[in-house]
């Protein structure tokens, strides 16, 4: 077990790292597009901090704590999303400037931090089905956190900050249909398996 572990904390570090980046930018440039992405991360942060603690705690996580912490991370998420929406169709109607060249920046350094995320797990996402999850999810993250950067671009092309709402929302959108599915599938193990399983041995971690 102790060969995941490094993967493991480089890419918590790099989601945490990911994450700061797009928090600063969203009050630097007041952007809603960045603002959800960053909670999309926030989620990310929250799930790879537990699978990591399930390698290095000596006992590992019991699939019920794993499975309970998952399920409010995912309500949270959908409350969170769902204020996003709200605030991004209010600005639709009443515009905020928009700093557009910071998501642009923070997108593509976010789009960078999330690849090396994915490339972290590459490797043991072969050995345990629970980081191959994790790893599929942060590939799919590198072109999320283009969306920001599609924002950005638009609100210097056009010079309106209508765009960074709209894309807001499709952000939001996705997150919460990628949500209710996990949520919804979550007894076919889609959000974690009963049992962290290592390919590298022949004995799975025991979960208490």
């Amino acid at each position: 077990m102790a060969h995941l572990r490094k993967p493991l904390a480089v890419a918590l570090g790099l989601n945490t790292a990911v994450l700061a980046v797009e928090s600063m930018g969203t009050f630097e440039a007041d952007s809603l597009s960045l603002a959800t992405d960053a909670i999309h991360n926030l989620s990310d942060e929250t799930g790879l901090a537990f699978l990591f603690l399930a390698y290095i705690l000596r006992t590992g996580l019991s699939s019920h704590f794993l499975r309970t912490a998952n399920l409010f991370n995912s309500l949270g998420l959908l409350l969170i999303s769902g204020v996003v929406v709200w605030q991004a169709f209010d600005r639709l109607f009443h515009p905020h400037p928009v700093l557009g060249i910071v998501p642009i920046v923070a997108g593509l350094l976010a789009a960078a931090g999330n690849w090396g995320v994915a490339r972290a797990l590459r490797g043991p996402s072969k050995e345990d089905v629970t980081i191959r999850l994790a790893y599929v999810h942060n590939l799919g993250d590198v072109f999320v956190s283009l969306a920001p950067v599609a924002a950005g671009l638009a609100t210097l092309v056009s010079g309106t900050p209508l765009f960074d709402s709209a894309i807001a929302i499709g952000i939001a959108g996705f997150i919460i249909a990628t949500t209710l599915k996990a949520v919804l599938g979550s007894h076919e193990e889609l959000l974690w398996p009963e049992n962290v399983v290592c390919g590298h041995h022949d004995e799975p971690m025991k979960t208490a």
